[in-house]
């Protein structure tokens, strides 16, 4: 009998270690921080073409941050990102490129950042006005 309570207990204490063990990993969590969610490109001259900018992306959390999809609100605000992981502590980008072409007046768009963070997702907005070139020319 005194065999068995040996074996129970001695069982009982290595599947708390075990829980133990598997609990101390789940406390390792990517945390994706931005300087910023918004951008003005201001004025933007139709005709000049695309514009750009990118977010920087700062990963302050203790596991790797992936940006699993970064989608715009409409096909003229193309976004581009990190594909690899991002250490803790590491920098990546969201790039994201607006076409003025035949888009006079002021733009809004947003940005939704997907991601293996708690805070996930995370949009960004830029915005804008897009005015036609002059066409008068200087005498």
């Amino acid at each position: 009998m005194k065999n068995i309570f040996v074996v129970v207990l001695l069982a009982h204490i290595c599947a708390a270690a075990y829980s133990q063990t598997l609990n101390a990993g789940t406390d390792a969590l990517p945390v994706i921080s931005l300087k910023e969610i918004n951008h003005d490109f201001g004025t933007v001259i139709e005709t000049d073409g695309a514009v750009s900018y990118s977010f920087e992306v700062t990963n302050t959390g203790t596991a790797d941050l992936i940006i699993t999809n970064v989608q715009g609100s409409c096909g003229c605000a193309v976004p581009e990102w990190s594909k690899t992981p991002i250490a803790p502590g590491g920098k990546g980008y969201v790039k994201v490129t607006f076409n003025p072409l035949n888009r006079p007046g002021t733009f809004n768009k947003s940005i939704v950042v997907t991601n293996n963070s708690a805070q996930s997702p995370v949009t960004l907005f830029i915005k804008g006005t897009v005015v036609k070139a002059s066409t008068e020319t200087t005498k």
